[in-house]
């Protein structure tokens, strides 16, 4: 007997009605707010603000010794933030719901977000050059311009985003609160952890929050170019189901193999009249130069004189009919009869 909870797992026969989210002027808001915050984390790093002292001051600190215990369970904790884990969990949950709703929409929402943090985060830590705690070179410098790569976190943008997908998909409002509160404690322990350990300057993970959340609140200006690239595949779907089921296009008239040449069977009654011969005899004929008489027209030429006392032959592929056995000899109006008496 099934429970209501494996019920659940089953695929819902119809693809559910999911309305995507819009842009609407809260989020607009937050977008901008956010990015405005972004921005001025960026800016007060450049200038070597107070920003830049409180980095140092907790790198000094070094919270890796004053909590060792901490260190082992933190090692396995950071690893909810690095992109190839986390994206292949996120992608089995998601491919599952794909396949039970009859939608790629979760899938291809995942894919545009990592794509989004993939080129913004990557262009900005790759322009800015910043330098890592374990790499600096000057204390209370910025470390900026020297060649590095960790502003802002990558680990941080990642988790926040990753996560915060499950929460941007969910169905229910209910389901999207939960889901917002797992997404957020599990994306900031990943950022703090990497200040943790040493990795990141607290600035880099405060920037690296501000980025993840950039893309999760731009997100529903691609959704019609999601809603396209999910049409599209399904019409390429189609297209090869009809393909492997056997269809064909038509073929073009005249285009198509020749059929082979039959026998032409002649009527026996021209055959005895040597119409066939003759006919057969015409078409092999060979073309000659004006002036010489084809070799058939000499043969027909000749064919009326008979020699006297010759047998005429009968033309090629007549038949003769066999002689009649029971009429005696020409000229006898019937047969012989033995003679009887005396």
């Amino acid at each position: 007997m099934r429970t209501d909870i494996f019920a659940r797992l089953d695929r819902e026969p119809e693809p559910p009605k999911i309305v995507a989210p819009r842009m609407s002027r809260h989020r607009i808001a937050l977008f901008g707010g956010t990015l405005a915050f972004y921005l001025a984390i960026v800016w007060a790093v450049l200038i070597t603000s107070w920003l830049v002292a409180l980095d140092w001051k907790v790198m000094l600190f070094r919270p890796y010794q004053q909590w060792p215990e901490l260190h082992a369970f933190l090692d396995y904790y950071v690893v909810l933030g690095q992109r190839g884990p986390t994206a292949v969990m996120v992608a089995c949950w998601l491919g599952w719901r794909s396949w039970r709703q009859h939608t790629l929409r979760p899938l291809l929402v995942l894919g545009t977000s990592l794509l989004l943090l993939n080129v913004t985060v990557g262009a900005v830590k790759l322009g800015l050059g910043r330098l890592g705690p374990h790499y600096a070179t000057q204390i209370g410098s910025a470390e900026m311009f020297a060649g590095g790569d960790i502003f802002p976190s990558g680990h941080t943008a990642n988790a926040v985003v990753t996560w915060g997908i499950l929460a941007y998909l969910a169905t229910t409002p209910r389901a999207r609160r939960y889901l917002s509160a797992v997404s957020a404690t599990v994306s900031l322990g990943v950022g703090l952890t990497t200040v943790y350990i040493g990795t990141h300057w607290l600035s880099d993970v405060v920037l690296g929050w501000a980025a993840g959340l950039l893309i999760l609140l731009a997100l529903p200006w691609f959704e019609p170019l999601i809603a396209r690239t999910e049409a599209w595949i399904f019409a390429m779907r189609e297209q090869w189901r009809e393909h492997r089921d056997g269809a064909r296009p038509a073929s073009v008239a005249g285009t198509g193999p020749r059929p082979e040449p039959r026998p032409v069977t002649l009527p026996q009654s021209v055959a005895a009249d040597g119409l066939a011969a003759e006919t057969m005899a015409a078409a092999a004929e060979p073309v000659l130069p004006a002036g010489h008489p084809a070799p058939g027209a000499r043969a027909r030429a000749h064919a009326g004189h008979v020699r006297p006392g010759s047998v005429p032959v009968a033309p090629a592929g007549v038949r003769r009919p066999p002689p009649h056995t029971e009429r005696g000899a020409r000229g006898t109006g019937s047969p012989a009869r033995p003679m009887t008496g005396g």
